[in-house]
């Protein structure tokens, strides 16, 4: 009898311990909505996830959600409009570039952006640059980050009509 009762304390402790296991922790700044481009993965409406241990054991959705600043997506491609695009992801919200010259130069740069955050800030912007030679100075990367979001806060400005 008393082997029952340490098991059934024991699963009781173990199913209450695990109901907020799955909670998230995201712990990121607010953000404004209307600045993110949010996607869904095979055509299905986002929703939020809020996981319960119901829900845990459960068949899995397919489901994915990935919100990227559309500023900084839409700033990214025209600073570097030179570059010929040669993939876009927007599901994890990478943009790959081939190699192109700028306009006045004749060094050959190629880019890869990683927009990993849907705020407007210089920590969801990611640049890496190579050219022909092999990478390029932090200096320079670090231009075109600043460009980039410098076009960014200028198209938002436009889009709200400060």
């Amino acid at each position: 009898m008393r082997g029952i009762k340490t098991f059934f304390l024991l699963s009781a402790l173990a199913v209450t311990a695990s109901c907020g296991a799955f909670r998230s922790l995201d712990t990121s700044t607010e953000v404004d909505k209307s600045d993110t481009i949010v996607l869904a993965g095979e055509g299905r409406e986002a929703k939020d996830d809020k996981t319960t241990i119901w829900e845990a054991f459960g068949p899995r959705k397919s489901e994915q959600r990935v919100q990227v600043n559309r500023y900084l997506w839409a700033a990214s491609l025209d600073v570097l409009d030179f570059l010929p695009v040669q993939s876009v992801d927007p599901f994890t919200g990478v943009i790959i570039t081939g190699y192109g010259t700028p306009p006045g130069g004749g060094r050959a740069y190629r880019a890869t952006i990683h927009i990993k955050d849907p705020a407007l800030e210089a920590r969801a912007l990611n640049v890496a640059l190579q050219s022909r030679g092999g990478a390029v100075s932090s200096a320079t990367a670090r231009a075109v980050e600043d460009a980039i979001l410098s076009r960014a806060r200028q198209l938002r400005m436009a889009d709200k009509k400060i």
